[in-house]
Order: C-alpha cells, then sequence, then structure tokens
C-alpha cells in the first residue's frame, strides 16, 4: 500500500520489483486489494495500473481512530 500511497499510480510489475516477488504474485495480491475496494486498476496492453481510493481508505483510518 505504500507504494500506491506514494505515487498517482502504479503498474503491477514496479510492485513486483519493489517487493521482490513474482509479478503474478503481486498482481494477485493488487487484484485482492481491487475486490475489497482499496485500489482501482485500468488495464493498458498486459499490465494493469494500479490507484489508491483515497475515500475507501479514509473510512478504515476513521475506524481505526475510533478504537483509540
Amino acid at each position: 500500500m505504500s507504494l500506491l500511497l506514494n505515487a498517482d499510480e502504479i503498474c503491477a510489475c514496479d510492485v513486483a520489483s519493489a517487493i521482490g516477488k513474482s509479478a503474478a504474485t503481486a498482481s494477485h495480491h493488487l487484484k485482492l486489494l481491487r475486490d475489497v475496494g482499496l485500489v482501482t486498476g485500468d488495464k493498458r496492453g498486459t499490465w494493469i495500473f494500479y490507484r489508491a481510493v483515497p475515500e475507501r481508505l479514509a473510512v478504515i483510518r476513521d475506524a481505526l481512530s475510533l478504537t483509540n
């Protein structure tokens, strides 16, 4: 998530390189984040470019702040 929060968008291939895992592994985890609505993705050619969804992250941040 930190990669996504520090960029407008990021390619799954760049995530794979940054975390030292295969592109398939990175894509799988990014798909899980997309399925729960934390990121969105746009397919361009063979790659998907992902962006964080600030509104969804704000909901989580607010929920966590209620527990303190």
